[in-house]
Formats: structure tokens, sequence, C-alpha cells
């Protein structure tokens, strides 16, 4: 564990003389309302190692270092929002084996299932869930950690060998690309639907009224007290009180402490007043009508991507995912589907646009 900054400093000298470095990140989402990042696991040359963010050090000499090699993540789209957040962290090379992965075939699209198929090594899940905040960490939880890494420049090489093989190298790279900038898009909270839990739309509009106050009423306890908000409450809780305040039937109170059981009743006492014209409208969204040619593009898009992906030995859905054929159905001229679909189902592909010439 790297928490000194001469140590730091070190790694990131050893780190500038390698071509690729491979990456994984941990946080503490389950155990903590503000996430952080909480460890760096590195593999480079014949070094495993692992970075302690919490220990306050500077990580951005580290990045800098990093971020001009070729990097090799596994999925890698939640380590890239969260390195971002620590710093400043773009990558100008980056290989992603569970995008490569879907991209050559592979059965198993996991770290685990890779390392199964190509190492025979079975690797442990006992720390999933674990809190990467505690320190020091247990040897059992420094192993996981390390096997995060420890395999995926040898993965990566065997995948990246498969693909240009299969021809199939600028699909991964335009693949590669799009999660790249999707991962970059900042995900704003909507407070007007952000209550609406799985199981909300079942319940009356009052007992959408009373489930609403007491997702915000959670929300604000988790938030000062750290936890995640189902520390406080869960969900299935949440929605039964509400559904039994709206009957108007008794109901029993969550295991809670002496305070924050006497803030939900104050809550509850509220919730039972709020009028008619407050309790949240179900609107149905009006789905816009499909036209015959629509829907005769969907079909042909369906015959044409079904056919390609048996050809391929392929899922359909890496082919084109529904969604993404019912938008180009509607919009045959549309970006749903990236360039290499949409010659694999034979639809026109537009030429990038030339840049103005500096003369």
């Amino acid at each position: 564990m790297i928490a000194e900054e001469k140590a730091l400093a070190d790694l990131t000298a050893m780190l500038s003389e390698q071509e690729r470095i491979a990456l994984d990140t941990e946080a503490d989402s389950l155990h903590c309302y503000f996430e952080k990042l909480c460890l760096i696991q590195i593999s480079g040359g014949l070094e495993h190692v692992l970075v302690d963010p919490l220990a306050g050090l500077d990580l951005q000499p580290l990045f800098d270092a990093v971020c001009s090699r070729r990097l090799v993540f596994h999925g890698a789209d939640y380590d890239l929002r969260l390195l971002r957040r620590s710093g400043m962290f773009e990558p100008v090379d980056l290989f992603d084996t569970m995008i490569a992965a879907r991209l050559a075939g592979k059965p198993g699209l996991g770290l685990a299932a890779l390392v199964k198929e190509y190492f025979g090594v079975e690797l442990s899940k006992a720390s999933q869930k674990a809190n990467w905040a505690i320190r020091p960490l247990p040897l059992q939880m420094v192993e996981y950690a390390l096997n995060d890494t420890r395999y995926l420049l040898e993965i990566a090489d065997t995948l990246e060998a498969d693909l240009r093989r299969l021809g199939r190298w600028e699909w991964f790279e335009e693949s590669r690309d799009r999660m790249i900038a999707s991962a970059r898009e900042a995900k704003e909270r909507d407070d007007s639907t952000v209550w609406r839990i799985s199981g909300s739309y079942a319940l009356t509009p009052r007992a959408q009224a009373i489930l609403r106050i007491l997702w915000f009423w959670r929300d604000s306890e988790a938030r000062a007290w750290d936890r995640p908000p189902f520390h406080v409450i869960g969900n299935e809780d949440m929605l039964r009180v509400a559904q039994q305040m709206a009957n108007g039937g008794a109901f029993s109170t969550p295991r809670m402490n002496g305070r924050r059981r006497k803030s939900f009743e104050v809550v509850v006492a509220l919730a039972m007043q709020i009028p008619e014209s407050e309790w949240p409208k179900t609107e149905k969204t009006k789905r816009k009508r499909i036209t015959r040619e629509q829907t005769q593009r969907l079909d042909a898009l369906k015959k044409t991507r079904d056919a390609v992906a048996k050809e391929l030995s392929l899922d359909p859905s890496i082919i084109a995912p529904r969604a993404a054929m019912e938008a180009t159905a509607a919009d045959p001229n549309g970006s749903a589907l990236m360039l290499w679909q949409r010659r694999l189902l034979g639809l026109p592909v537009s030429a990038p646009a030339e840049k103005p010439s500096d003369a």
C-alpha cells in the first residue's frame, strides 16, 4: 500500500517508463452517502501495487504519468467518472477488456470469468461489497484488490489479438470512444422524479405524495449521517408505510434510534396533511405513433441484425440493441447506431465532414 509521497513519486517514475499500465479503483458507495475514491490498483511492469487516495497524497503527478501511457481497464466507465472527480484524468489511449470481450463474443464478460478462462484461476468475490475506506485493509481485501489488475495486461493482449484477427478492431475503437464520451457526461439529479423508486407507480396518488416526502426526508438524513439512504430506511419499508398511511391504517415504524424516530414521526404527520392539489400527477407519456414505414424499417433491421449475429456468433444486442434500432427506424440518419453497426446492417454511412482549410 503506497501512502507516502516518496513512495508515490518512485512509483510514478517507474510507471513513466512502462508502455502499458492496468488500473482499477474501489470506492465506498455502499457505506457512505458521499462516495469517495478509496483505492487505486495498478499493475505495470512486474509491479502490482495499491495507492491510498485517503492518505492525502497529491495524485495529479501520478495521473499525468499514467494518462500518457496505454491504460487497461475492465469496465472503465465507472472508474473514469471516479478518477475525474479526483483530478485531471484524460487517458490518451485506453483498452477496455469488457468491451473487447463483448465484441470478441466471449460467453462470460466479467473479470472473474475471463481470468477463469485464460488462467484457470477462481477469483474470490468475498470482498465485493466490503468497505474500502477502512484502514488498515485486511489481507483478504488486499489480495482481492490486487487481483483486479494482476491479469489485465495479459488478457488485453489476447483480446486485442482476437479482435484484430476477426477484423473487429475498428468496432472496438469506436465502441470505446463512445464509452469515454458517455463517461464525460454529468449525471444531474431530477428532483421531480428522483423519488420514484421501483414500485411507486403501483401506489395511489395520495400514497405517492407520502412516499415523496419520505424519500426526501430519508435523503436528508442519509446526507447528514453520511451513510447510504438504505441505512436509514429501505425502499420496501417506505412503500409499505406510504400505502398503509394512505389507507388510513396503522403502520409499524421501522427500527430507528430515538432522534431519528422522532424526526420520522414528525415527517409522517406532515405527510398526512398534504392536500390533494399537491399530490403527484401521473401523466401518461404519449408515445409517438409509429408509422407503417417505420414498422417496416424496424422489422427489416431486426431481420438483418439477427442474420448477421447468427453468422458472426454474437449476441444480437451487440450488433444493435432494440432501442437503437427503434431510434434508427424513426430517424435513419440519426446517431443511435455506431458506424460499424450501420455497415453490418447495410445502412448508409455518411462520410465525416471535412475540416475547413487553414488557407
